[in-house]
Parts: structure tokens; sequence; C-alpha cells
């Protein structure tokens, strides 16, 4: 197993924002699969959503890491939210480090993004009921996925870190990575 630390979970758990500060504390590389894919398309997800549909969006991710594998050392990845459900994708992250599941209640999740009109999964009238069955279908893959849970709601970005850290710190001595 790689030195790298894997984020996942729902959209708005916090992924991008500890991964960042995170990577910072620890002086690991930083990045985010969503930008990485974004960039490399030269289009935002919520126009390759649009114009090429979720399955093809799933491809690139998949790809994407993919060829993270054997590549990339020291670093926090911060995944898209459905990344770890796909088939095969489960495996490729454990392979890839150690897999944090930031797990947020659905208020919690609601409540930070209910403004958000980037992501092309939650533009619904409906925005409670489809983070409910979104949630419901993704929560068995993030356990399945992670090494490590970690409850969000109550802690702050700082306590996150250092949660991760610690957790962490105990993986690599136990498995001598």
């Amino acid at each position: 197993m790689a030195d790298n630390i894997i984020l996942i979970g729902f959209m708005g758990s916090g992924k991008t924002s500890v991964g960042k500060l995170l990577a910072k504390s620890l002086s690991f590389q930083f990045i985010d699969t969503d930008e990485e894919i974004e960039e490399k398309n030269k289009m935002k997800i919520s126009k390759i959503f649009d114009v090429y549909g979720e399955e093809y969006f799933r491809d690139l991710e998949t790809n994407y890491i993919k060829n993270l594998i054997h590549h990339i050392q020291s670093s926090v990845i911060s995944t898209g939210g459905g990344l770890p459900v796909r088939e095969g994708n489960s495996e490729i992250l454990r392979e890839l480090g150690v897999v944090v599941y930031l797990k947020a209640r659905k208020e919690t999740i609601i409540n930070r993004v209910k403004e958000d009109d980037t992501r092309p999964l939650l533009q619904t009238d409906d925005l409670e009921g489809r983070v409910n069955s979104l949630l419901t279908l993704r929560e068995p893959s993030y356990r399945e996925t992670a090494h490590i849970e970690i409850e969000t709601d109550d802690l702050s970005i700082s306590e996150i870190i250092s949660e991760i850290m610690g957790q962490y710190h105990d993986m690599v001595k136990k498995d001598n990575l």
C-alpha cells in the first residue's frame, strides 16, 4: 500500500476543504480528481454530464485513478462522491493508499450543498429526496472501501485533520508502510 491518503464521501462532506489543509499539514501533494478531470478535458463536470452523460464521466474517473497507481506517492487525493460506487474502483482506491471516509449527516450535506449549482446530480426540485436516495445507494460502498471512517458533522476542519492524522499514523506504524 502506498503512503497516499484518499478521501471519499458524499458531495459536501468536506473532502476538498479537508484535503487541501491535510496535504499542507503533511507536506503532501493535493490532488482533486474532479479538478484534474475538468482540467484534462477542458470542461466543467456539469458540462461533461450535459454533453456526454454520467457514464462517460464515471469512465473518466476510473481511468484517472487507474493511472495514479504506481505513479503517485505522498499525496492526499480527494475523490468525486460517486467514484467508490463503481465496480472495481474500491479496490483501486485501496491499492492507492489509506482510504478515509468523511461521513456527514444528510441534514449537514443538504445545508452545505443547497446553494451550489455546480453539482449536476443535485439539480432537482427535491434536494432532500435526491440526497437521501444517493446516500442510501452510496453509503455501503463508502463503508466497504474505507480503512478509516470519520463523522465530520460536529468537528472543525482542524479536528478532522487531527483525527485523520492520528489514525493514519497508527495504520502506517501497524502495517510498516
